[in-house]
């Protein structure tokens, strides 16, 4: 009696297993948009990155204001370099362009999170965006210089020592003061106090109320907005105080199609004489790689 009840024991345990085992691989296997939700940069999901845009019909593309790359003109237009770049690129794409305005901080989270589709907005290419994003071909050349006021008797970077600098956080103003793992900071400007402002145009507010010493921002910015007959007329470029040249990329997502697309675009841009005329339209250098 004994042996018989062990015996259906292990029936009854065999039966169970394979009820359970049977409803595991009845399970479907997900599909569809959800699948991909987890996938990491570079991987299937952002392989066919220009597919997702096309379908939607729009190329979402983050920016921060500033001239003369995305700002707002008397009309209450955007406008700007990147700004009438990108529209030229869309058209090519064949999609629509739709700008939204990002913090410059959390631009990777935004592109990452599908938030937005690209950062177009004056981006210096460094190693380690490249290392984290697809980054396009250098298209414009670019420079950090300091800003101080008009007035101020600051003639070098080694007067700033100990004294106060603002730069973008995140940026590559942002660099010259803390450094980087690619990079170390000017060596006297390691020694000033370092503030981070959300924008470039807040540390020029800095500077021109006093509170802030110098600012370490773009020349392409610096040359449009400060000195004489500008909007920051009391302020002035430091004398000599260029401190490191650079080149503006388009970020998209680490391993996305649309990288390879845009770079034919520039390539076409640049013979057909487009580039060039934009550039000299808002008095920019193109980079020495496509200018040739």
């Amino acid at each position: 009696m004994k042996l018989f009840k062990n015996a259906l024991a292990l029936l009854f345990a065999a039966a169970l297993c394979f009820t359970l085992l049977a409803g595991c691989s009845a399970k479907p296997a997900e599909t569809g948009p959800s699948a991909g939700a987890n996938a990491g940069p570079g991987q299937a999901a952002a392989d066919d990155d220009l597919s997702y845009i096309r379908a939607n019909g729009k190329m979402v593309i983050g920016y921060t204001v500033y001239e003369p790359m995305n700002y707002t003109d008397d009309s209450g237009e955007l406008t700007g370099f990147d700004t009438e770049f990108a529209r030229i690129v869309c058209e090519k794409l064949g999609v629509e362009p739709e700008f939204v305005e990002i913090n410059w901080d959390t631009k990777e989270i935004e592109l990452n999170a599908k938030s937005i589709d690209c950062i177009w907005n004056g981006m210096t290419i460094t190693p380690e965006r490249s290392e984290t994003m697809s980054v396009s071909l250098p298209y414009v050349k670019n420079a950090q210089v300091v800003v101080v006021r008009a007035d101020s008797a600051v003639a070098s970077t080694a007067d700033l020592i100990g004294k106060t600098v603002v730069a973008e956080i995140s940026s590559a103003g942002e660099m010259q003061l803390i450094g980087s793992e690619d990079s170390e900071p000017e060596e006297n400007l390691a020694q000033a106090v370092y503030i981070g402002m959300a924008k470039q145009t807040d540390c020029l507010l800095e500077v021109k109320a006093g509170t802030a010493d110098a600012a370490v921002l773009d020349w392409t910015l610096a040359k449009t907005m400060v000195g004489e007959g500008t909007s920051y007329a009391d302020l002035k470029l430091l004398e000599g105080g260029e401190l490191a040249s650079e080149e503006y990329g388009v970020a998209f997502r680490k391993g996305s199609s649309v990288t390879e697309r845009v770079n034919t675009i520039i390539g076409e841009l640049v013979a057909d004489g487009t580039l060039p005329a934009l550039a000299e339209k808002y008095g920019l250098s193109l980079a020495p790689e496509i200018d040739k």
